[in-house]
């Protein structure tokens, strides 16, 4: 045998550490989780355990928390990948104290523990609050689509359901008329199973029918909202007339049209899941949404939307962010990119108390050195609106300066869950459910944000909480 070489010797018997505590360094992440998971209230999801008089026992809630906790930060994302982990990780064992629990057992206390995610979210805001990591000021808001648990092929647009519907019924109608004349004849049988292709072709006819359906009353809906924004703008446009005693200037708004488009689309597999440019391309997706505190980078507000687009967006992250323990701070700015740009959305922020920073169309990359000097000019009177209040504040050094914050807030949160976290598409189906993935997703984001500040300021901790000693 070769003395240069170090052998692995696979066949002397050894023993593991008697304490598990010395499984792990010191430090690791799986001793912060459990160390977290332990300051969490949990007797909202004790109580929901009913009193067994028989039957196996439930394993511990902190430790099934905790173990759904480390697999979502290190990229084990399925019930089954989280058992194998429990036998094959040597951090996961020290989280399951060397027990083991089935996918099956895994995903119901997921599914369990979906009604208390609100709850843990924000305690571990508070958490991070006590730990001196947390206190609001400026809040950075973005959306991101993740891709839904269907695929864009299983997706129907309305003309093609129609045509789809009549070739139906036209085969169903003539399977209905061979299996007669079938019936009358004296001999022979048909080469196919008729009644076995007649209830095929009718299973697919309801499908479609209740796909047709979905899609109608979604174009009612959309036209119903379109009227009323048409009526809103028509009326604003009849009082400046009349205000200023000459027509209006520009194009006038145009009336939506209340017959169904025949490319309006609904998926057959998540049919509250919607199309979505991605990348260049189209995808089955859900829009989701996330505030992210400046200074720590934490996640301090999220929900996910059906929308393409992020208008109408900021109205409920303003709602959450306002909701937030007054302990953790007064948000006094919020940056937004164009997509959130509107006058309601700017009186909305200076409602809330917030300064908003949120351009009226993208800006270009290396703008010349004459825009850079012009400065933000005169200050806009008293009586100027929100429009021109908010393109001066984006106009001054300062605001410059905390625009800047946006990019480098925001997009690194969404690129941590999508590329290092693994977490690029949804694995439920609907939109509540999704919506609940999501919260969980963002809790998850925030326990690794909270491990890597915590990790970078030993030593500086808050008296007030100190962790692992």
């Amino acid at each position: 045998m070769d003395s240069k070489y170090i052998f692995p010797d696979r066949e002397t018997q050894f023993m593991f550490p008697p304490n598990m505590d010395d499984w792990l360094p010191e430090g690791h992440l799986a001793r912060f989780i459990v160390d977290i998971v332990k300051r969490l209230d949990f007797s909202d999801i004790r109580s929901s355990y009913s009193e067994r008089a028989i039957g196996q026992k439930a394993y511990e809630p902190e430790m099934m928390v905790s173990l759904i906790f480390y697999c979502l930060i290190t990229g084990v994302l399925s019930s089954r990948k989280m058992e194998q982990a429990t036998w094959e990780s040597i951090p996961v064992r020290y989280i399951t104290g060397n027990l083991h629990p089935d996918h099956d057992t895994i995903a119901s206390f997921r599914n369990r523990m979906k009604d208390f995610l609100d709850k843990i979210f924000l305690e571990i805001l508070l958490i991070a609050h006590e730990m001196g990591f947390l206190k609001l000021g400026t809040v950075s808001l973005d959306g991101t689509k993740m891709k839904a648990n269907a695929s864009k092929h299983k997706a129907m647009s309305y003309g093609h359901a129609c045509k789809l519907a009549e070739q139906l019924k036209e085969e169903i109608a003539q399977l209905i008329s061979l299996s007669e004349a079938e019936e009358r004849a004296d001999e022979g049988k048909p080469e196919i199973n008729i009644p076995d292709e007649i209830r095929r072709r009718e299973d697919r006819l309801a499908e479609i029918e209740r796909a047709k359906a979905e899609i109608s009353r979604r174009e009612k809906e959309r036209y119903e909202k379109e009227k009323a924004e048409y009526e809103a703008k028509m009326e604003a446009r009849k009082e400046k007339e009349m205000k200023t005693g000459k027509k209006a200037g520009g194009k006038a708004p145009q009336e939506p049209k209340e017959e169904i488009c025949n490319k309006a689309q609904m998926n057959l597999t998540d049919e509250e899941s919607r199309i979505m440019a991605k990348g260049g391309s189209f995808e089955q997706s859900y829009n989701a949404q996330a505030s992210v505190d400046v200074g720590s980078h934490m996640i301090v507000g999220e929900h996910v939307t059906q929308a393409c687009n992020d208008k109408g967006e900021l109205t409920p992250e303003l709602s959450k962010i306002e909701a937030l323990p007054e302990n953790l701070g007064k948000v006094d700015k919020i940056l937004g990119d164009a997509g959130y740009y509107s006058e309601e959305n700017l009186k909305s922020a200076e409602k809330a108390g917030m300064d908003p920073y949120i351009p009226a169309g993208r800006e270009k990359h290396n703008e010349g050195l004459k825009i850079r000097m012009e400065g933000a000019g005169p200050k806009p009177e008293e009586e100027a609106g929100v429009k021109e209040r908010t393109a001066y504040r984006l106009k001054t050094e300062e605001g410059r300066n905390e625009y800047s914050k946006r990019k480098g807030t925001s997009e690194p949160v969404f690129g941590i869950i999508k590329k290092v976290m693994g977490y690029s598409s949804f694995m439920t189906r609907g939109f509540k459910k999704v919506q609940k993935e999501w919260t969980l997703v963002c809790i998850g984001y925030n326990l690794k944000r909270l491990f890597n500040l915590f990790n970078a300021s030993k030593g500086v901790l808050s008296p007030v909480f100190k962790i692992m000693g």
